[in-house]
């Protein structure tokens, strides 16, 4: 079965870029410290990160996230969601109007201009696509940024959310959630790191 994962590293106080955020500055002033798990040589780091990676049948972003990766100083062979797996996953791009060009035409991208909800169905149907030809259990993942990923939770779109908590406090940034429809969250798992603490919840419906 597929499911619908919302997948995201966050600080202390709740940010998930530090301050200023741009194409130049992704993750803004600081915000690298958020990530730094993704990047740590302890074994439970990194069984988290292959693990979320190899299920992902197809992700999910917003358009500024792709104007991040699909940058000059983006993803590339060595880095980048997928990077090293033998089959990278397809992604959906939330975004008003296409780009008219794309760097990393390599990838298979999708651009979905009618809103979150018929994003993630075209997400779902290209995760289950994958999933009959692996043979296996694939899910549909949002990577983010911030605003999808709550947008997203809002409508009740989201069967799973997997929080990075990375020990650091920004200050100011991009929140994750500023508001909205209260949910209740059933707590699956929990694993601390030097670099992290990952949680896992069920979004109850």
């Amino acid at each position: 079965m597929t499911r619908i994962i919302a997948d995201i590293s966050v600080s202390l106080d709740g940010f998930v870029t530090g301050p200023d955020p741009g194409p130049d500055n992704g993750l803004g002033t600081g915000g690298e410290a958020l990530h730094t798990w993704a990047f740590s040589d302890d074994p439970d780091d990194r069984r988290v990160l292959r693990e979320g990676t190899v299920r992902s049948g197809a992700v999910v972003l917003g358009r500024r996230l792709f104007d991040v990766v699909d940058g000059p100083g983006g993803w590339d062979d060595t880095v980048g969601y997928g990077a090293g797996e033998v089959d990278k996953p397809s992604f959906v791009v939330v975004t008003s109007s296409p780009p008219q060009t794309v760097r990393t035409a390599d990838l298979d991208w999708t651009f979905v201009t009618t809103g979150i909800a018929d994003a993630v169905t075209t997400a779902r149907e290209l995760a289950e696509a994958a999933s009959k030809a692996r043979g296996d259990d694939l899910d549909a993942v949002l990577m983010g940024g911030g605003a999808v990923i709550r947008s997203a939770v809002e409508a009740g779109l989201v069967d799973v959310l997997s929080v990075h908590l990375a020990p650091v406090v920004l200050g100011a940034g991009t929140p994750l959630f500023t508001g909205g429809t209260p949910r209740t969250l059933v707590q699956r798992s929990v694993l601390a790191t030097s670099t992290a603490t990952h949680l896992v919840y069920d979004i109850a419906r």
